[in-house]
């Protein structure tokens, strides 16, 4: 393959060079676009990107062959080049192909966690601090559940002024509980216990707090106006238990719930 005519800086040299690696697909994206800026006035290492286009395809078969990366593979190519050279460029299209592999196997991992859901569920969002909140809003698995669940209880402390619904449903594994709660200030951590009538306590889920809160009526934000809603699962059935508290990681009370 021959260099491009005329004199290059080493700046250009190294743009040049990079020809190879982008046809091969083994650029991060940085690399990648500032490659895709210099090739757009690049008449040279367009044609040589013309007679490459068919190299990864090929070193991309060869990765997925049993023994591939061998020098026996790199022998039979009609180019012939060296083995050390297509051993070093087999391994790593191989190994980029794995990542990609790895990738998409963790964003179908996450996708089926949102979809499938579990006893607890919380939707994570960046607040205007900066923090991580565990966001209420009407499209949450929670307060979907919550709308369609008819069995409710409700309770507000006239100390703290906190005020909380619980929801729920019978399953074959214990109780479903969806909580919405209004009038809380953070930051805080908080939990949702579920008090059996033979004494026994369990948690079904916990949360943050930020400082701007939950239902508050008289807020500046709508964030803040909007009620928390969060679920989980108790082994309990629903006619096992006595009353739900809502706890700060403290120790605190903010509300109860009688069943």
């Amino acid at each position: 393959m021959s260099g491009p005519m005329g004199t290059q800086g080493s700046s250009g040299t190294n743009e040049h060079e990079t020809v190879g690696a982008y046809a091969l697909g083994i650029l991060d994206d940085a690399e990648a676009t500032a490659f895709e800026m210099h090739l757009a006035t690049c008449e040279w290492c367009a044609q040589q990107l013309d007679e490459l286009a068919g190299m990864e395809p090929m070193l991309a078969a060869l990765a997925d062959l049993p023994g591939s990366g061998t020098p026996a593979i790199g022998e039979s190519l009609s180019a012939k080049p060296s083995p050390r050279l297509v051993n070093n460029l087999v391994d790593e299209v191989a190994e980029r192909r794995a990542m990609t592999r790895r990738r998409s196997f963790y964003m179908v991992a996450a996708a089926a966690a949102l979809i499938i859901g579990g006893p607890v569920v919380a939707i994570a969002t960046t607040g205007d601090d900066g923090g991580t909140s565990t966001e209420a809003h009407g499209t949450s698995p929670a307060k979907e559940a919550f709308d369609v669940m008819s069995d409710r209880v409700s309770g507000r402390d006239a100390s703290t002024k906190v005020t909380a619904t619980v929801a729920m449903e019978p399953k074959a594994w214990g109780t479903h509980a969806v909580l919405e709660l209004k009038n809380v200030t953070g930051p805080e951590k908080c939990s949702l216990i579920a008090v059996g009538k033979n004494g026994e306590r369990e948690t079904i889920t916990s949360w943050s707090v930020p400082k701007w809160g939950y239902g508050i009526p008289n807020a500046k934000t709508e964030q803040a106006k909007q009620p928390l809603y969060v679920h989980g699962g108790a082994a309990f059935t629903p006619e096992e238990i006595e009353r739900f508290e809502v706890m700060t990681f403290e120790g605190k009370r903010l509300v109860e719930v009688a069943v």
